[in-house]
């Protein structure tokens, strides 16, 4: 089931280097803010304090730095740096999303200037993230008592979007050389693959446990149509989540899963691909699109194709990441308005709530990330 278009690496280097430049013509006009979700008219509203998106601009212009070596790229992502030292200092604002926030600030900034303090920081963002751990359950619970859900739906539940959380924990167990911090991971993962993969290799967005005995009680959605449809932004954390797990473990449940995810979702992009908001959602319904899932999705099927063996599947794989991130080009793609602040348009970030048709940093900065590894750049911060 290959897309019908055969891509060449050409035409996306190109554009790789537009989207640099475009970020680069940006970074006066946002300052020290951190975006966080697009207006009507492609300007941003920014973050507030411990904000789970206010990593991914960060991480945009830490990856741009290393494509280009520009100071201007490293000094405005560094200028960031207060931001997180205050969000460490206060551990009522942390949930699953450490590694979101740290992985793409304080292990980039780590891994590009060799910076102790963002090391220092990177690790112990992950150690509170393994504060989060349920030895019983093993699982990571995703939000705290004061999340909009309330105590009473929050204390045994934990979120696909984890999956790519967990990369901080991998990280900073190589770094300590804590086994704990890896472990907790691992098991962490093999949970969420038993629980929150259904038989069909769809997905839950959320699953609960009792938070007292620990027992599996069932699957939810909080940001997807219903609790039985398939959220497309929380397939893509699955799809990349699981394959990063493998890239730091080998064990190759993992890939094969991630493979498994990633033919789930192919069947629902084959006719167009930018994905709707959910795979499962029906017709009668407002179909709005969500590049920000396509570009999660694109980067997942590139890094499954960086860890095939073999030729063929890898070729599978790199062509259907090159296919959703051509869709994004074509239908989404921003970079030739001189007005808009974000590269993508059409995120959706919260549906049932209205937030829909924006620009979103991680739809951004996973887009970036993407087709990186289609131009053959192998250095990441997950």
């Amino acid at each position: 089931m290959y897309p019908e278009t055969r891509y060449e690496h050409q035409e996306f280097q190109n554009h790789l280097l537009k989207v640099v430049d475009f970020t680069k013509g940006n970074i006066r006009k946002i300052g020290i803010n951190n975006p966080k979700i697009g207006t009507a008219d492609n300007q941003w509203l920014y973050c507030g304090p411990s904000d789970w998106v206010s990593s991914f601009w960060t991480g945009q212009l830490w990856l741009c730095y290393q494509l280009t070596g520009e100071e201007e790229f490293k000094n405005s992502a560094n200028f960031r740096k207060a931001y997180f030292k205050e969000m460490i200092a206060n551990p009522d604002w942390h949930d699953h999303d450490l590694g979101f926030q740290f992985s793409l600030s304080c292990v980039a900034g780590h891994m590009l200037t060799e910076d102790e303090e963002y090391r220092q920081m990177a690790i112990e963002a992950a150690h509170s993230l393994y504060l989060r751990f349920r030895r019983i359950g093993k699982y990571i619970v995703a939000w705290n008592e004061t999340h909009i859900l309330g105590p009473e739906k929050t204390q045994g539940k934990t979120i696909i979007d984890s999956l790519q959380n967990t990369a901080l924990m991998f990280w900073a167990s190589q770094q300590t050389g804590s086994d704990l911090l890896k472990q907790a991971a691992i098991d962490h993962s093999e949970t969420l693959a038993k629980h929150i993969v259904r038989d069909d290799f769809s997905t839950f967005h959320t699953f609960n446990f009792d938070p007292l005995t620990q027992a599996p009680i069932k699957g939810e959605t909080f940001q997807g149509y219903a609790d039985d449809s398939c959220w497309a932004r929380g397939q893509s954390w699955a799809i990349h989540g699981f394959a990063q797990t493998y890239a730091y473990t080998g064990d190759k449940k993992f890939l094969e899963l991630a493979k498994k995810l990633s033919y789930f979702a192919m069947e629902h992009l084959k006719d167009d691909p930018v994905p709707i908001w959910d795979y499962r959602l029906p017709e009668s319904e407002p179909q709005y699109k969500d590049s920000s899932a396509g570009a999660v999705t694109a980067a997942g099927f590139l890094l499954i194709a960086s860890l095939c063996e073999d030729e063929k599947e890898r070729d599978f794989f790199e062509q259907w990441g090159m296919h959703l991130v051509k869709g994004l080009m074509d239908q989404c793609d921003l970079t030739d308005s001189s007005e808009a602040l974000g590269v993508l348009k059409n995120g959706a970030s919260f549906v049932a709530r209205d937030m829909c048709d924006n620009m979103l940093p991680y739809g951004d900065y996973y887009y970036l990330e993407a087709l990186m590894r289609i131009c053959g750049h192998k250095r990441y911060f997950w």
